[in-house]
């Protein structure tokens, strides 16, 4: 299992749209697990696990609260402009183009879409040079109020999730006459953490979105004391501390979860409905009442 997993949230679309994406992906994607949770707040909700191109994900139907903006997008790597334009085919049908699928100078062939439900994807031929990078690749945009803040989040999450596994790749600041983005600003960086890797962009000019709860990243931990460390260090706004979820002092959310959280989830029924009761009462989560209501 992965230690940090990323997680969308849908309205009613969860399953429809996880199909969609292996069936985009193809190999070695697959769905692996359906749950359905019920009497939550937001009614019966699927809870969807599935795997593109051996990439966790997990995905919600929990209602219409949250909708996917461009300040969290999905980079992917792509080998040879045949395999940027099928994806881009694929992913773009019945979508939104954000930029053009064209050449660039950082690529010879590089395009940026929201699909049909509202996600995003930057597809990018890349030469891949010295240590290998994921090929999909969550991507932080800090537009607005966070603009000029993705240096600081990423020394800040590096600190966060300081680890073996943990350490920073490249990072490019824009220059003189690049407006509308200040100089210094960062133009791309990537960093792993955890074993993961993920980037983070500075967006100058006028945007009307922001991070949200539509995408969050589970961080899977094995211990209560995991838990409470990361919790204390990462949760900023009080009013968003809920079920396991937590938001950033930059707005980005997160879900600080036990590791065996999957297996309680995916379990019987009767297990499944007691742990559900229990974690609907919990801001952080207490692996010993956990495990107490699933133990029945």
């Amino acid at each position: 299992m992965q230690k940090i997993i990323p997680h969308l949230w849908y309205d009613k679309e969860a399953k429809e749209a996880a199909q969609f994406y292996v069936s985009v992906f193809g190999k070695k994607s697959k769905v692996t697990d359906v749950t359905t949770i019920h009497n939550t707040p937001s009614g019966d909700c699927d809870i969807v696990s599935f795997r593109l191109l051996d990439h966790e994900f997990m995905a919600i139907s929990a209602g219409p609260y949250f909708k996917f903006t461009p300040a969290i997008s999905f980079i992917v790597g792509c080998e040879s402009r045949e395999e940027v334009d099928t994806l881009w085919k694929k992913l773009s049908d019945g979508g939104k183009t954000l930029m053009p699928l064209d050449k660039y100078l950082f690529s010879e062939r590089y395009g940026w879409t929201q699909d049909k439900y509202g996600l995003s994807w930057q597809l990018i031929l890349t030469k891949p040079e010295g240590e290998d990078r994921s090929k999909i690749v969550p991507s932080l945009l800090f537009v607005g109020d966070v603009y000029g803040k993705a240096e600081s989040a990423v020394q800040f999450y590096l600190s966060v999730f300081k680890s073996k596994d943990t350490r920073l790749g490249n990072i490019i600041h824009y220059g003189p006459g690049q407006e509308p983005n200040k100089p210094g600003t960062v133009m791309f960086s990537d960093f792993m953490i955890l074993g993961h890797w993920m980037a983070a962009m500075d967006g100058g000019g006028k945007h009307n979105f922001k991070f949200n709860e539509a995408v969050s990243f589970i961080v899977n931990c094995d211990t209560q004391k995991e838990i409470d460390d990361y919790w204390q260090k990462l949760s900023a706004v009080p009013e968003s501390e809920q079920c396991g979820w937590l938001k950033d002092k930059f707005g980005v959310s997160w879900q600080i979860v036990p590791t065996e959280m999957d297996k309680m989830m995916r379990s019987d029924e009767k297990k499944v409905a007691r742990v559900t009761q229990a974690f609907l009462k919990m801001k952080k989560f207490d692996i010993a009442v956990l495990k107490k209501a699933y133990g029945g």
